[in-house]
């Protein structure tokens, strides 16, 4: 059986004779006798019965006729993505970030992505890496680049890199480094993001090892965004923490200093897509640009430690 056969024989199932069916595909009516011949000696069953002046599909003939509509319909589909891969005409492109991404990533990425591609519609949502995973899976959103770990069977994970996270302080407080925990406990601390609480894996390795030191850490204050915790510090409320790429980057305020604690917290971050679904060319596109400059950023990922849970990561 082959391709030819099937769409020979679907055109007969439309047309209602090999005639008419030759002169859809603008070629002679002999050859599509001949395709369905063979395909019906191949099979070893009639497909067609002749009645009056038009072909009727015998039981067999309608049961090949269901699965060879499926088969058309995925060469279609095929056909469809590779036109797509080579044009990126049309489309959307869906990408769920970690919301400290918006600061240092996606600005460049959609620039470039839309100056490459400016017929394809972009959409880049910043969340926390839980919700990206959970819209991710849900089919709301094609590609998630979030934090590890993913506890999720249904979804493929790519790591890409790792991020050290650094102390953040004013000028006035003078720490010098490396950080132990009991020198970190003992400033006024600025949490941040809010609304993931506990659940951040930053917040959760450095819990984690206040715990084993036996050390408390201070939770007076709590915001929702980075870029409030970095206003809090230049205005010398406290110290918080950051991530290395933000910090050596170009919008880093340079009256701030940052500062390696005595033991590695990093975090390390991965694109997630259904298994079940395959990602749209456009989508691709951008994961591919996005892949591109994240590996400029961090350095290759490291394995996923103790006290970082599943993708909770700001």
């Amino acid at each position: 059986m082959t391709l030819q056969q099937l769409r020979y024989f679907l055109a007969a199932c439309r047309h209602g004779s090999f005639t008419a069916a030759a002169e859809s595909l603008f070629i002679a009516q002999p050859s599509v006798a001949e395709q369905i011949r063979r395909l019906e000696q191949e099979m070893g069953v009639r497909l067609f019965v002749r009645t009056g002046r038009r072909l009727e599909l015998t039981e067999a003939g309608q049961t090949l006729r269901v699965h060879a509509e499926r088969v058309q319909a995925a060469v279609e589909a095929a056909e469809a993505a590779m036109q797509g891969a080579r044009h990126l005409r049309g489309g959307v492109a869906s990408l769920g970030t970690f919301g400290v991404a918006q600061g240092y990533l996606v600005s460049g990425l959609v620039t470039n992505f839309v100056a490459r591609h400016p017929d394809v519609v972009v959409r880049v949502v910043g969340q926390h890496s839980s919700e990206v995973i959970e819209h991710v899976r849900n089919g709301e959103l094609e590609v998630g680049l979030v934090c590890l770990p993913v506890n999720e069977p249904t979804l493929e994970v790519e790591p890409i890199i790792s991020d050290d996270v650094l102390v953040m302080a004013g000028p006035a407080l003078g720490i010098e480094g490396p950080v132990s925990i009991q020198t970190f406990a003992a400033q006024k601390l600025i949490w941040w993001p809010s609304i993931a609480g506990w659940r951040d894996s930053i917040r959760r390795q450095l819990r984690l090892w206040a715990e084993e030191e036996d050390v408390h850490l201070d939770t007076s204050i709590e915001v929702e965004h980075f870029e409030s915790a970095l206003k809090l510090v230049e205005q010398g409320f406290g110290v918080s923490y950051v991530l290395r790429t933000i910090a050596e980057s170009s919008a880093f305020p340079a009256t701030l200093s940052v500062t390696p604690f005595s033991r590695e917290i990093y975090d390390t971050y991965a694109f997630v897509w259904r298994k079940d679904h395959a990602v749209t060319p456009a989508t691709k596109e951008l994961m591919g640009m996005a892949r591109q400059l994240m590996v400029g950023f961090g350095r290759p990922p490291q394995p996923v430690r103790e006290g970082q849970p599943r993708g909770d990561a700001p």
